[in-house]
């Protein structure tokens, strides 16, 4: 089915234009009279995953989804049409960018597109990994179970979130804070302090301080330059296939961090593919599905071989043990649930118990960095003040004993 660009005059006689998907022109013309819109140019071709908000991606943040999410599900389960369901939702968001979004989505689902082909023009709006599971829900008749299921797993997934970022505010305070006095000494006060102190009473961690402030005086293009070329070497890296392999492997291994996003990305995994075959889903659709939602590139193929795996007939849980990447117990318990037929119930559980397990870790690395990070910018403007207080000192001694 074609899509067709247009533009039109509102009620309120401002300019609209966006994308519709239909049969043909005279279908647009239709929808765009019943929307009390007056068409001023219709075009075949465009893409509906960008609309024109301030001229930017739509983008609609996650809140705003959850909400969607558990009130489409309702409406759906009370028996309201789709398309009618939509029209309540367009005008109860209280966000502009997703009241663009859900009247084309509902445009588009007029013209004959599925919900789940629909939403997924609007990555910006729908994670891509939803529209697959909305997809399957669609196909399989608990397109309302999925909604739901989805509302509170993007609801778990949006609370980590929050938590581990609120967690860092006061350590990122504290770098940006710590960095901007460091700076400031190195940059105002340090200097003032050469036309006081004779170089032959200097020692070395004066001379580092010096030279790091003349440095930063002198030649702060020679360090930022260094600083810029790394930044762009990094990225330039990470869009190569080896370089996002390299980014995934030091991800999964790196000390302290590694095995706290291993773990993450195991529960989220664990979660959707739990959620996905309680709702019927075939487990191969629900691999293929659920391994992209790891966020790991060593992760989502080791999924992915164990996919073969299963194909093949055998168990799920041994080419995931034998990866290394799982902890045993998570096997352990996955392997039970196999013989027992209720691995749906089961990955819920793990992603349920190990969440909160991470989220306590989270807590602890927290506070350990708080106080390391005290303690390592009290040891630089103490390092600072023995660099310019030693001299003084060593001149003042040397001018009693004269």
């Amino acid at each position: 089915m074609p899509t067709f660009t247009y533009r039109a005059i509102g009620p309120d006689g401002k300019a609209v234009q966006g994308t519709l998907t239909a049969e043909n022109e005279a279908t647009v013309l239709r929808l765009l009279d019943e929307d009390a819109l007056f068409p001023v140019s219709v075009s075949e071709g465009g893409v509906a995953s960008r609309g024109v908000v301030g001229g930017w991606k739509k983008k609609v943040k996650l809140r705003q989804v959850i909400a969607f999410y558990s009130q489409m599900a309702d409406l759906l389960r009370a028996g309201v049409p789709m398309l009618r369901a939509l029209d309540t939702l367009g005008k109860l968001a209280t966000s502009a960018v997703l009241v663009e979004v859900l009247k084309e989505v509902r445009d588009d689902v007029s013209g004959g597109t599925t919900l789940a082909e629909s939403m997924a023009k609007h990555p910006h709006a729908f994670n891509p990994l939803h529209t697959s599971m909305i997809k399957a829900g669609e196909s399989g008749g608990f397109l309302e179970e999925v909604l739901q299921r989805l509302a509170l797993l993007s609801e778990r997934q949006d609370e980590l979130r929050s938590k581990l970022l609120g967690s860092m505010i006061y350590p990122c305070v504290l770098v940006v804070a710590g960095g901007g006095i460091v700076s400031m000494l190195m940059l105002f006060v340090v200097p003032q302090f050469r036309g006081f102190l004779r170089e032959e009473h200097f020692n070395i961690l004066t001379k580092i301080v010096f030279g790091v402030s003349d440095s930063l005086q002198e030649h702060y293009l020679l360090v930022l330059a260094p600083l810029v070329a790394v930044m762009l070497a990094l990225w330039g890296i990470k869009k190569t296939a080896q370089g996002k392999h390299a980014l995934a492997k030091i991800q999964l291994m790196a000390p302290g961090y590694g095995p706290i996003y291993t773990m993450v990305s195991i529960c989220r995994f664990c979660r959707i593919l739990g959620t996905l075959l309680h709702n019927g889903v075939p487990i191969l659709q629900a691999l293929k599905i659920g391994k992209d939602s790891a966020g790991n590139a060593i992760l989502a193929g080791t999924i992915e071989n164990a996919a073969d795996n299963v194909k093949k007939g055998e168990t799920l849980s041994k080419p995931l043990g034998a990866s290394g990447l799982f902890p045993l117990d998570i096997v352990a318990m996955m392997t039970v649930a196999e013989e027992s037929n209720t691995l749906d119930t089961m990955l819920v559980e793990i992603a349920d118990a190990n969440e909160a397990r991470t989220a306590r870790k989270i807590d602890l690395a927290v506070r350990l960095v708080e106080p390391i990070l005290l303690v390592f910018m009290a040891g630089v403007v103490l390092c600072i003040a023995l660099a310019l207080l030693l001299p003084i000192l060593t001149m003042s001694s040397t001018g009693l004993g004269k």
